[in-house]
């Protein structure tokens, strides 16, 4: 049976909420000029309801969003993120993972990233998954839907302004390594969320993930079947040679985009996944925001080896 799986990225839910003098910290400063000036006029509040409609329309099995659903970090806006997931769909039915933005500044777990721990929970046992002063939830986790396990990883740390980087972790990274070694050995197809690209020279330093060649060394030594991100905001294909086969890096623009200030529309991935005489098959079928048709329409669509 074939398990279908759609996959968006950086919604940067618009608009803003009022922002109270008291939460205007030197970072979120420079992130509300930046949403002031550019970011309000390409992220579409119209666009992130019909990318809800879309995919609900779509019917597919589940679905990942690989961070940045807010802006700054207001607790207002995580109020209003929780809100938008959940008219999505169910937390079993969606599985999120923290972008640089969700942790743009230190926020109380509670009034944060809390409201969104229904959607990172996972139901298989993780040797070694860490929680950080950030992150009260541990990483990496495992939801297993039927022979695929889908294994949620949190890069978003405060940074300084002007930086936009992730970190893993060594305890993130060492758990994740024995959590793909264990689960290649039961059979699975494993899907790694991460926001940020994962390999070295797929984003600016300033942007980029810190440890990437740590983990670009866990992929290569234990493979894995597909890697979804997002951040960089463009359509991005990579395919890195592991030892047991090659890895399918695929990152998505922002998913509300309308393609203003020179940037890529608004888009989603379907993945179709079947394992047929005994190898796997993945079919990705992608949809992209059209203002002329003011909807989703069908993209582009291609198998992976």
């Amino acid at each position: 049976m074939t398990f279908r799986i759609a996959h968006i990225s950086d919604v940067h839910l618009a608009p803003l909420p009022p922002v109270k003098p008291s939460e205007m910290t030197s970072k979120r400063i420079v992130g509300y000029n930046s949403w002031t000036f550019r970011r309000k006029a390409i992220h579409d509040a119209q666009i992130a309801g019909e990318l809800v409609r879309d995919i609900k329309a779509a019917h597919p099995d589940h679905v990942m969003v690989t961070g940045d659903l807010v802006n700054i970090a207001l607790p207002r806006e995580f109020i209003n993120g929780e809100s938008w997931l959940r008219n999505l769909g169910r937390p079993d039915w969606i599985s999120f993972v923290p972008g640089n933005h969700d942790a743009y500044v230190p926020v109380p777990w509670e009034k944060g990233m809390g409201r969104l721990g229904d959607y990172m929970t996972g139901d298989l046992m993780v040797s070694g998954a860490v929680t950080t002063p950030n992150m009260a939830m541990p990483f990496p986790y495992v939801r297993q839907r039927r022979n695929i396990a889908l294994i949620g990883v949190s890069t978003g740390v405060p940074t300084r302004p002007g930086r936009a980087s992730g970190v893993l972790g060594e305890g993130q990274i060492d758990a994740l390594a024995d959590t793909l070694h264990n689960l290649r050995s039961k059979g699975f197809y494993r899907i790694l969320m991460i926001h940020h690209p994962p390999l070295p020279g797929l984003a600016k330093r300033r942007k980029a993930l810190v440890d990437a060649h740590a983990l670009q060394q866990v992929l290569e030594d234990q493979g894995c079947d597909l890697v979804v991100h997002g951040h960089n905001h463009v359509t991005m294909r990579n395919v890195l040679a592991s030892r047991h086969g090659p890895v399918h890096i695929l990152g998505m623009p922002a998913a509300t985009s309308n393609g203003a200030r020179n940037t890529e529309p608004a888009a989603w991935n379907e993945y179709h996944i079947r394992r047929t005489s005994g190898r796997w098959q993945c079919t990705v079928n992608s949809r992209c925001w059209s203002a002329e048709k003011n909807s989703f329409v069908p993209q582009t669509s291609y198998s992976l080896d």
